[in-house]
Order: C-alpha cells, then structure tokens, then sequence
C-alpha cells in the first residue's frame, strides 16, 4: 500500500479535534486500563497519598474514563473536578454514578484550558504521557492546571518525568534487510539489489513504537532529560534536550537508538518514591518504547562509546506530534545526525 502524504501545517482547531477524536473510541481507553503497570502504579500512588487527598480538592486533568477520579475518591477526596475534552466523558459520568460518587466527583466536559472551576485544588492528577513521553502529550495542559488552580504547596501526581537512551540491535530489521539475499536461493531470481532500497524504507526516519527486548540493549542507558512538574514552563518544552553517553556491553551491530521515559510520584509518608518505567528492563507498557533507526549499522565491541546529544521539539505541522533530532558518534565513526518524527496520515492532501 501506499501513501501520498503532503505535509501541511494544521491550524490549532484542528489540531485539537483529530487528537480529542481520538480519544472518543473505547479501543484506547481499553488498552490504558488493562496496561496493569500503568493503572496499578496510579492507585497505588494515589491510596499511598492518602494522608495528602483526603478532605482535600483534586483536579483530573484529561480524566478520559475517570479511573484516577474514583481513585482518588476512595483515597477520600472531598471533591474531584474530572475534566475531559472528549465525548468520552459521557461514559466517566456513568461510571462515577455506577460507583455512588457522584455527589464527590463532578466531570467536566471540555479542556481544561477552557473550563471555569468553582474552587482552587490541593491537588493535580493527571496521565498525561504520550509515546516517547512528549508525543501527543496533554503536559502544557497539566502546566496550565498548576498555573492556574493550584493552590501554593499542592501535590502534582506524578511530579517528575525522565528520559532516557540506549543504543540497541534489532535483529529482525537486519534479517528483513538480509531476506533479499535469500530469494535466489528459493526462487532462481537474483534480488540482492532490494536490499538498499529495503534499508531505505525500513531504517527511515520515523519513530517506530515497538517493544524493545532486553537482549537487544546494547549498553546501560543514559537519562539525558529531566522535567520537574513543579516548575517547568511550557516554554521549556519547546526544546527538550540533554547529552547521553554510553559504553557497549560487548560485540554487537548499532541500527538503532531506544529511548524511553520513567514519571515519579511523591509518596511523603513512605520511603520510597514510586516510578512507573516504560524500560525495557521492566514490565512491557502499552507506551513500549520509542525506536530511531539509523542510516546504517555500525559494529561495536566492549567498551565501545557511544555518545551524543537528543533534542526534543514540536513539529511544525502540529504542535501536539514531537520532533526528535539525535546528534551521534559511535566509537571512532564521524558524528551523525539524523531528525526524526511519528507518521501521522491525518496531514494527508485534503480534497
């Protein structure tokens, strides 16, 4: 199949109403609640924030089904502002009736960015991640909670997010590439000459969401990002960048960059801080991990180095879909660079 795709720039309506559509199919909320990792990791961090919900006032910032707003309610809320942008939040004010909180928890249709609360919070919450952390993220909204109806002192769950990289080898694109090899021997027809076009079309410059095995981390990853949901701006947020470096575990082929995220919740009374990780080194989330293909493979041994600098941006046709530009040396091999981005069909030509 293919795509003839002309990239054009989408005013923010627009922007804005292919993201909240997407919202409004059971599919995606069926898949974030049975991500056990994910939902797990929100209640327990809510009920072990217990001491700091109870009584209080919390907003739900893209409350989507209102999971985290009942969790919050049994955590003892006094009062929950659910506000949800999409047509899903018919179904969250059924499902907080279904549970007997309604006189608790009041869902709001409409952003947040456009909705008149009653009342300051003592609380924020909010699952706001998107693929590589930033894509299609709802974080200027949760910055525009905080700004806005954030009383001094108040708790943002979860209040950190990291980033992280690592150079891997996946071996299912270098069998791909090697399959043209293999034709004459099956078929009598010579189609070794696919193999460039095939690395053309399969290490481009896309961000490939896939599940990254553990065996296929070349090295132990590098945080290069750090955003304190305290007090970063949104204007920070137009570039997200930090340097990386990091020495290969053995022998192996680099064809690619893996880059993930971990957000951290605040636990006061406990001593522990709880982070939900979508490492590859942890319980597989429905975020996966963000994979950057290169150009071409390069060997590496033990110890080899591998280091650079990753910068984060949103993309010039929409502001929600993120840009990542990776700037690269492996070993001795001249620097690289290489901009990468998430396809996105809706930027196709319009009749």
């Amino acid at each position: 199949m293919s795509h003839v795709v002309k990239k054009r720039k989408l005013d923010k309506t627009r922007q804005d109403r292919l993201y909240f559509d997407s919202y409004s199919d059971v599919t995606i909320h069926e898949e974030m609640i049975a991500d056990q990792v994910r939902t797990n990791t929100y209640r327990t961090a809510i009920l072990r924030n217990t001491e700091s919900i109870r009584g209080k006032v919390v907003l739900d910032v893209g409350a989507g089904t209102g999971v985290l707003s009942v969790f919050c309610a049994q955590a003892g809320a006094k009062k929950v502002y659910a506000v949800e942008a999409c047509s899903i939040a018919e179904q969250a004010v059924r499902i907080v009736r279904q549970n007997n909180l309604q006189d608790r928890i009041e869902v709001i249709r409409g952003t947040v960015e456009s909705v008149d609360l009653p009342e300051q919070v003592e609380v924020i919450v909010s699952e706001w991640m998107g693929y590589a952390l930033l894509h299609e993220s709802m974080l200027n909204s949760v910055l525009y909670a905080r700004d806005k109806w954030l009383k001094p002192g108040g708790l943002i769950l979860p209040s950190k997010a990291e980033l992280y990289i690592a150079p891997v080898s996946d071996p299912v694109v270098e069998d791909r590439l090697h399959f043209w090899y293999t034709v004459k021997d099956q078929y009598g027809v010579d189609m070794s000459c696919m193999s460039d076009f095939a690395r053309s079309c399969i290490m481009n410059s896309d961000i490939t969401v896939n599940s990254v095995s553990v065996e296929d981390v070349l090295s132990h990853p590098a945080r290069f990002a750090e955003l304190d949901l305290y007090s970063v701006t949104t204007e920070e947020l137009r570039s997200v960048k930090g340097q990386f470096r990091c020495e290969s575990f053995g022998s192996a082929a680099v064809n690619a960059l893996c880059v993930y995220f971990t957000v951290t919740f605040n636990c006061p009374d406990k001593p522990h801080v709880l982070v939900l990780s979508t490492s590859p080194f942890k319980p597989e989330t429905h975020w996966k991990q963000a994979v950057l293909y290169m150009d071409a493979p390069v060997d590496v041994v033990q110890d080899t180095v591998v280091t650079g600098e990753v910068s984060m941006y949103p993309s010039e046709e929409s502001a929600r879909h993120i840009c990542i530009h990776v700037d690269y040396t492996i070993g001795e091999q001249k620097r690289q660079s290489k901009t990468f981005t998430i396809p996105d069909w809706s930027c196709e030509a319009q009749p």
